[in-house]
């Protein structure tokens, strides 16, 4: 089944896969089996994806979530703010978030290779367990680039770097937080053609939070880029949302975003309706593939999907979220 899911062609191929994965999941994930129990919810009662339970995702922080008896090989846990409690996902085949991150990567952006890798992570660089610097720095060495690498608080080093690779010509992929792009705007302009300007999130109180128009209108003018991109992804997660411009994200074929009903949490609600999104991420084989976030958004016709905040009640969180 974890070979299947990364060869899914159709929405037919998808559904077969999930279901597949909700049987193994509530047979061998306790957490799991406990809470669809407490629904009355059995994989007899299952036809289609829209009647999977979805877990909570405050789950991961007060119980081991996982549906594999192998030794667990990394923990990534999230950053949290000072005094929370923190999500912990426990990976027992580190070689399965390998082979997302970076096919999924390619589906949108293609060989990793053919960029030069630069990463603007402060606040994630500081914390040894950070999902996103393990899968950036994977970035980095698949580069094969001798240029590519992280930045802490060198901006002025890194923006004589951009402005040379640039205008050589060469792909630039530069990953940053929302704070960290700011700062380095501030401090320089640019006008660049050759480079993806790709925010992950994140003002982790260190900035007065901004709407995403907001943000993305002070990066675009500050860097002279057409559209800045994001990544939708979180601890929780071993695959990504991309959005190539305009706060529109898109998934890979084995990822997929519903939206819930804010009054009843096993409503799945139309496209278009606003709700909370519920994230089926099949990379998540040996945790739970069937999430409920605390975020806020809309999912379009064409199946793109936007985030538009967070329920008031949820702990700040520094991923690719603005507070509305």
């Amino acid at each position: 089944m974890k070979k299947n899911m990364f060869n899914i062609q159709s929405q037919e191929d998808f559904t077969k896969v999930t279901i597949e994965v909700f049987k193994h999941q509530f047979k061998n994930n306790s957490v799991y089996r406990s809470f669809c129990d407490l629904l009355y919810m059995h994989p007899s009662d299952v036809s289609k994806i829209e009647e999977i339970p979805f877990l909570p995702i405050q789950f991961f922080k007060s119980r081991k979530v996982l549906s594999s008896l192998e030794e667990v090989q990394e923990t990534f846990t999230s950053s949290g703010t000072t005094g929370s409690i923190t999500s912990k996902h426990f990976v027992t085949d580190i070689k399965l978030y390998k082979e997302s991150y970076l096919k999924g990567f390619a589906h949108f952006y293609g060989n990793i290779e053919d960029y030069v890798v630069l990463a603007l992570l402060p606040n994630y660089l500081e914390r040894e367990s950070s999902s996103l610097v393990f899968m950036v720095d994977d970035f980095i060495r698949k580069s094969k680039n001798i240029e590519s690498g992280f930045y802490l608080n060198n901006i002025d080093e890194l923006a004589k770097k951009l402005i040379n690779l640039d205008e050589i010509g060469q792909k630039v992929l530069l990953m940053g937080v929302s704070f960290a792009l700011l700062d380095l705007i501030e401090k320089h302009q640019f006008k660049l053609k050759n480079t993806i300007i790709m925010e992950t999130g994140g003002m982790k109180g260190r900035r007065k939070e901004l709407i995403r128009n907001e943000l993305h209108q002070l990066l675009q003018s500050g860097f002279g880029v057409d559209e800045i991109h994001s990544e939708y992804g979180m601890t929780e997660l071993l695959s990504q949302g991309y959005s190539k411009g305009s706060g529109l994200f898109e998934t890979p074929p084995w990822m997929k975003v519903l939206t819930r009903d804010t009054e009843d949490a096993l409503t799945i609600l139309p496209l278009g309706k606003a709700g909370g999104i519920n994230v089926i991420d099949l990379a998540n084989y040996n945790s739970c593939s069937f999430i409920a976030t605390q975020d806020l958004g809309k999912i379009h016709k064409n199946e793109t999907f936007e985030i538009l905040g967070r329920f008031d009640t949820s702990d700040i969180r520094g991923c690719n979220l603005m507070v509305l």
